[in-house]
């Protein structure tokens, strides 16, 4: 028998990758488990419908200790309060859904948003993260770049949706992420966000493609005129992003 060898059929090396391959599967094992943290059990066939939790069995709940001082514990039997306004467009089981209200504001498909927490992000000071640049000293627009205060908002259509009233900033990281516009036919006093990713300034107005200019009266708004919450900014960023499939009919439609 050679160096290592136990018999003269096992030997150290051959062991060490029988080890190493039930380490590996049980770490598989674990991962699969973990990952069951949020999500499952999963919803079949509607929110009222039965729930699976795969063939893996759901892993122990567990609680974090946020900065806030609360706690979350996940998994939990938490459903989401959303109420989905769509329908299976046949009988077959997984058959797509088609939208039954206005997908823009009811989060189907591309305006689909998660339950985050209806409260504000905050610095690691603990002041609010997100501001408008009148609630935010010590910040503006660098004077090498346009101020898009005062622009037009033009939507895919070419029809003026509102004008640009402020610029909201997120004071962590340094950078623009909305703004904040007048729509146009909107009731007196009413301001909307605007994500900076779904903009374009050119030739003294601010151009959005993916709605359309009458669009902006109905955007979800803040309910504080100077913050805006996690669960309100996940509403406003579905309501564009729906926009670029649900924003007129033909886009629904296939290219071809």
């Amino acid at each position: 028998m050679g160096t290592g060898s136990i018999t003269g059929y096992v030997d150290v090396a051959q062991i060490a990758l029988y080890v190493f391959w039930i380490f590996f599967a049980g770490l598989i094992y674990y991962l699969q488990k973990e990952a069951k943290r949020e999500g499952f059990p999963l919803e079949m066939d509607g929110p009222d419908g039965p729930r699976s939790a795969g063939w893996l069995p759901m892993p122990a709940p567990k609680t974090y200790y946020l900065r806030d001082g609360t706690s979350v514990t996940v998994p939990n039997d938490k459903r989401s309060p959303q109420v989905l306004a769509a329908a299976p467009s046949n009988r077959f089981a997984g058959a797509p859904l088609e939208p039954t209200g206005n997908p823009m504001l009811d989060g189907v498909g591309p305006a689909a948003y998660a339950d985050r927490a209806d409260t504000p992000d905050l610095t690691v000071e603990g002041e609010l993260r997100i501001v408008p640049l009148r609630a935010a000293p010590g910040f503006d627009v660098a004077s090498q770049d346009p101020d898009p205060r005062g622009m037009p908002v033009v939507g895919a259509d070419g029809v003026v949706g509102g004008t640009v009233a402020d610029i909201w900033v997120d004071r962590s990281e340094a950078i623009f992420r909305y703004f904040e516009v007048l729509p146009v036919g909107a009731e007196a006093g009413r301001r909307v966000l605007l994500p900076v990713n779904f903009t374009r300034i050119s030739r003294g107005e601010v151009r959005v493609k993916s709605i359309l200019g009458g669009q902006f009266a109905q955007v979800p708004a803040t309910r504080q005129p100077a913050q805006v919450t996690l669960l309100e900014e996940e509403k406003i960023m579905a309501y564009y992003g729906g926009g670029t499939l649900y924003a007129t009919p033909d886009r629904q439609e296939p290219f071809l």
